[in-house]
């Protein structure tokens, strides 16, 4: 791509994704938690296109809702084959000078590195009608072919009309093409539907362009995986399979350490730093930062948390969005936090669940502690000072304030602002009734005889 040529995207998603047997569009289906099409767009953006069309068909209310304005939606309806699905566009890019890339919202993991090379190879001196993606997989399957010489295509068939010969040749077409709009749309023009499935192919502008005495180039890429095409829910969880193998691989290379990586799941925006610990069965959702020496224990479940350095948690902690540990906080077993901070060295050992909380430095919160959050209709918040003591099973009812240096007594029920260095004891006397068990137990016992015989 030359510096001061500008970059149209063109996508095309207009597929009904029948396989999925789904009522989510299929390129809104999440891997790593992210919709594969956004994949696509991330990867594509690192080129700064001026303008992106993604061509819809089925579900264009699900790709408008969520594209926003990020991208226009072309509409292809009916749906005559890849050629015609791109005419969609023309519309969408009047008056656009530059070159296009036309991508597939399916084939989600296509490196921005390819991408640039395509357009690279659509700048050389031999100045190529259209550049072609190939790739050669393990079993060529049923993917059309791209004939070439030296780099050079001699003719784009699809495998229906394909001859044995041709069949033979190893590199496969993606679909992927690059194209300059002053080409693209008159090409497309000119493409007819005389063949086995009577749709209009977009290869064929390849071939209209060599008959034209044009150059068409193809480029190859040395990772058939990137432009694997997802259309089923079994190949759907490939692709994530895959992706959480490379995911695994980058976090050790980065300096963690998995000490069983298979069982890690990473989202698409995991951010591990150095010298992290991840014991089995650990899940990120979206939205997670670690900082360096973080040890994160066995099935825990973080989503939309940060942990600063040297924060513990788990095993079997949950974080949920909003949850933020500061330096060497400690979140144990059986613990839910929920927008919530943890101030430096606070920690909550076992069996608690803390929502809507502020939780000062150095603060100890008991085994079955309750932040009681929400009345049935509005959330509320629970300050907890610097230094206090939460004892066990104590149910703090927001909106409350506990003091710095303050005790909560096990057992306690809070529902009043407790001060600095106070002691807040809330419990029902105790009642002792000397010798009513022993009484109890030996009625109990005659009553069981008397039934038995």
């Amino acid at each position: 791509m030359t510096e001061n040529t500008p970059l149209a995207i063109i996508v095309l998603a207009a597929g009904k994704g029948t396989r999925m047997k789904s009522d989510l569009h299929k390129v809104l289906h999440p891997i790593a938690g992210r919709p594969m099409l956004m994949h696509l767009l991330a990867s594509a953006a690192d080129l700064a296109p001026t303008r992106q069309v993604v061509v819809a068909g089925h579900g264009r209310d699900q790709l408008e809702k969520a594209l926003g304005e990020s991208a226009t939606i072309a509409v292809q309806d009916p749906q005559l084959g890849t050629a015609h699905a791109v005419q969609q566009a023309e519309d969408a890019l009047a008056g656009f000078d530059g070159d296009v890339l036309i991508l597939y919202g399916d084939v989600p993991f296509v490196r921005t590195a390819t991408m640039q090379a395509m357009i690279a190879r659509l700048h050389d001196a031999d100045s190529p009608a259209a550049v072609v993606l190939g790739f050669e997989p393990a079993d060529a399957l049923q993917y059309g072919r791209v004939i070439a010489l030296d780099g050079r295509i001699v003719k784009m068939v699809e495998h229906k009309d394909a001859t044995e010969v041709e069949r033979q040749c190893r590199i496969c077409n993606s679909g992927l093409m690059a194209l300059r709009s002053a080409d693209l749309f008159g090409l497309l023009a000119r493409v007819g539907n005389d063949n086995a499935q009577g749709e209009y192919y977009l290869p064929d502008v390849v071939n209209i362009a060599i008959a034209d005495g044009r150059t068409c180039a193809v480029v190859v890429t040395d990772d058939a995986d990137e432009v694997a095409g997802i259309n089923s829910r079994a190949e759907l969880a490939e692709a994530e399979g895959r992706w959480q193998q490379r995911r695994r691989g980058q976090a050790m290379a980065d300096g963690a350490t998995l000490t069983a990586p298979e069982t890690v799941w990473f989202a698409w925006d995991t951010v591990l730093g150095r010298d992290v610990l991840v014991e089995p069965n650990v899940f990120f959702g979206p939205g997670v930062t670690v900082a360096d020496h973080v040890t994160i224990h066995a099935f825990s479940h973080l989503e939309g948390a940060t942990l600063a350095e040297g924060v513990q948690i788990g095993p079997y902690a949950r974080l949920r969005p909003g949850a933020r540990l500061e330096e060497k906080a400690k979140i144990g077993n059986f613990v839910e936090v929920k927008n919530a901070t943890l101030h430096k060295g606070a920690k909550a050992n076992h069996l608690t669940y803390l929502g809507d909380a502020d939780v000062g430095a150095g603060a100890n919160i008991g085994a079955g502690t309750i932040t009681c959050n929400y009345d049935g209709y509005f959330k509320h918040k629970t300050v907890i000072g610097e230094r206090a003591f939460i004892g066990s099973n104590s149910a703090l009812i927001a909106p409350i304030k506990i003091g710095a240096d303050a005790i909560v007594a096990a057992g306690s029920a809070v529902s009043r602002d407790v001060g600095d260095g106070e002691l807040r004891m809330v419990r029902a006397e105790q009642l002792v009734k000397p010798g009513w068990a022993d009484r109890f137990h030996d009625a109990m016992k005659k009553k069981k005889a008397e039934k038995k015989g």
